[in-house]
């Protein structure tokens, strides 16, 4: 069975998007997801997907799984499914699959995740999008990386594994 990871950046308010975007610009996160996800699959809701800039769709070097309510939904480069559980049973052979947002597809990944990779933003953003709320009673912190970008101060590269049976 594939590893599932949820991979998200939220703000010390829980935001993760305002307007069908995010909030904030930090290059250096742009770039731990760009390589925690290169070549595996990324499932995805359909507003996350079409939220991505124009030439970054689909996610290059990765299988873009999109899930829509819409029957009729096509993107060219996407593989669509209308169920989660159907997404995550499609990757189940794959070494690992990472939960890209937004927030309901987040929701039901948090309860599946084998994996939390969390890039925590030190700072409040106004936005309408949050993050659901973790039970950090489940999740033992393995890694923490402290750092700082010069437009948005003080964040953090946070990875969780699900505590099992402790």
């Amino acid at each position: 069975m594939a590893e599932i990871i949820v991979i998200v950046a939220v703000a010390q308010n829980g935001v993760i998007g305002k307007d069908g975007d995010i909030p904030w610009r930090i290059k250096e996160d742009f770039q731990h997801f760009k390589d925690l996800t290169m070549g595996h699959p990324c499932i995805m809701g359909d507003k996350t997907y079409e939220s991505l800039p124009e030439n970054a769709r689909p996610l290059p070097g990765r299988e873009n799984i999109v899930l829509t309510f819409d029957k009729n939904y096509h993107q060219e480069g996407t593989i669509i499914f209308h169920s989660f559980e159907d997404a995550i049973e499609y990757c189940k052979d794959k070494e690992k699959v990472f939960i890209t947002g937004g927030a309901s597809i987040y929701k039901l990944g948090l309860k599946v995740a084998d994996i939390l990779e969390l890039t925590r933003i030190h700072k409040d953003f106004e936005g309408g999008v949050f993050f659901p709320e973790i039970n950090f009673d489940e999740w033992k912190l393995i890694k923490k990386e402290n750092k700082t970008d010069e437009k948005h101060g003080a964040f953090s590269f946070l990875t969780y594994v699900r505590k099992k049976g402790e």
